[in-house]
């Protein structure tokens, strides 16, 4: 075993190199699955004129805040699969329904610095759905992935 020998005279033991599992296969996976389930899910709401982002990178081009979907997102994914993955099943139930909860009162936020904008026909419990449907499937995806990995 390797030690190292300090100036008190004690000596530690050095405990093997973990990866960082961010980047591991399986958050890679939920991270791109993720993306792309965000992406199409704003694309129909926008499409439906439910609610568009007024401030987007490229608007000539896409209609949806691509930086949110391609870069919020997988922050806000890590995040939650780090989480997640050490707590039971109820912790994850709670975990699901407080960032669900939480994302709309950002929403809200959204809205008031002009980052989002919605038709008089949305309701805020939308966004409280949607984040719950959202995040239990990418729940459900990581533990698919997890079993699947050997």
């Amino acid at each position: 075993m390797n030690t190292v020998k300090h100036l008190n005279g004690s000596s530690l033991q050095l405990l093997p190199k973990k990866r960082f599992t961010f980047w591991s296969k399986q958050y890679f996976a939920c991270i791109v699955f993720a993306s792309l389930l965000g992406s199409y899910m704003d694309l129909y709401f926008v499409g439906k004129q439910l609610y568009k982002f007024p401030i987007r990178p490229f608007p000539e081009i896409f209609p949806i805040n691509i930086v949110f979907t391609l870069v919020g997102l997988p922050i806000l994914v890590i995040i939650f699969l780090r989480s997640i993955s050490r707590v039971n099943k109820w912790g994850r139930a709670g975990i699901i329904l407080f960032v669900s909860l939480l994302m709309s009162v950002f929403e809200k936020l959204a809205e008031v610095l002009g980052l989002f904008v919605h038709s008089a026909r949305w309701e805020h419990i939308y966004t409280f759905f949607g984040y719950l449907f959202f995040l239990t499937v990418i729940s459900f995806y990581h533990d698919w992935i997890e079993k699947t990995k050997d």
